[in-house]
């Protein structure tokens, strides 16, 4: 897929992040578009997977 020229983050990398359960299996991959929210979103979806309630 071609980038768009007008684009200016289309030469630089994206930030993905990968939450790997304990077993090793990709759980959720999550591109990282907000990243303040960021911490929150992915610590609430470990805590789910993991069966922990705050």
């Amino acid at each position: 897929m071609l980038k768009d020229p007008a684009d200016r983050t289309a030469g630089l990398a994206r930030r993905v992040t990968y939450l790997i359960d304990p077993e090793g299996t990709i759980r959720e991959a999550y591109k990282v578009e907000d990243i303040e929210m960021h911490p929150a979103r992915v610590l609430a979806d470990l805590r789910a997977i993991l069966g922990i309630k705050v």
